[in-house]
């Protein structure tokens, strides 16, 4: 894979080189921008299949890098210090991220999800979607993509009634009846989606408690959703799931 990268500082740069040559060897660095100019042009210049992107930049940001490339033909993933600079976005946009100092492992794994991506063509228009969450605050991010086999479903993050850990998977039920199954644990939802309100009732079970119809006494606390569902309320949780709902 062809693939550029961009940081601001020479010696990350010459680092994720490292890991790149020893643990991907797949990968093909063709060129590496240290300013967001420079990296415009050589992506422009080379048609990447991959970009590693810094996120923050001196006074730029790699989503400054992003606004400017009108046509966005490759995969991306950020690399960052900074855990908390625009993550929650990129997470609400299912993309692939990595923390300085970057892990092996990690890296592995995110080459990896980029090679699927690349080899199956799959057109989530994740990046355009990326910037429209920037837009807003972190705090009223209205949807999520919700990655799947074939295709990356946008969903209002309103429209999710609960969530269902099904061991490293998880399980989304929609307003509208659609049941959703998405390959990431329950905890990676549960810390996204607390932001918005959302509330661990269980460690199985995570709920908007907009669609909450009440609290049920049996078995020492269940919720009843408007659906008609029940959701366990497990021991530990039950004071903070009354404080949310503010009984």
């Amino acid at each position: 894979m062809r693939t550029i990268l961009v940081d601001d500082e020479a010696a990350n740069l010459e680092n994720l080189k490292i890991l790149l040559a020893k643990y991907c060897p797949e990968i093909k660095v063709v060129v590496c921008s240290t300013t967001i100019e420079e990296a415009f042009a050589q992506v422009k210049l080379h048609h990447p299949d991959l970009l590693f992107l810094d996120i923050q930049m001196g006074k730029t940001t790699g989503f400054d890098l992003l606004k400017q490339l009108t046509e966005k033909t490759f995969e991306v993933v950020f690399v960052t210090a900074y855990d908390h600079y625009g993550i929650q976005a990129v997470k609400f946009a299912a993309l692939d991220y990595l923390l300085k100092p970057v892990d092996p492992e990690e890296l592995k794994a995110a080459v990896e999800k980029a090679k699927i991506r690349i080899k199956n063509k799959i057109d989530g228009d994740q990046l355009n979607f990326l910037l429209s969450q920037i837009k807003k605050s972190e705090a009223t991010i209205p949807k999520i993509a919700l990655p799947q086999q074939h295709e990356i479903r946008y969903v209002s993050v309103d429209d999710i009634v609960r969530c269902v850990a099904d061991n490293t998977y998880t399980f989304f039920f929609l307003s509208n009846g659609d049941k959703i199954l998405i390959s990431k644990p329950l905890k990676e939802y549960a810390d996204l989606l607390k932001p918005q309100g959302f509330v661990r009732a269980h460690q199985s079970h995570l709920v908007n408690p907009k669609f909450v119809k009440s609290w049920l006494k049996e078995d020492g606390g269940t919720l009843l959703m408007t659906n008609g569902d029940k959701i366990p309320v497990s021991k530990p949780n039950r004071e903070m799931v009354k404080e949310v709902l503010g009984k």
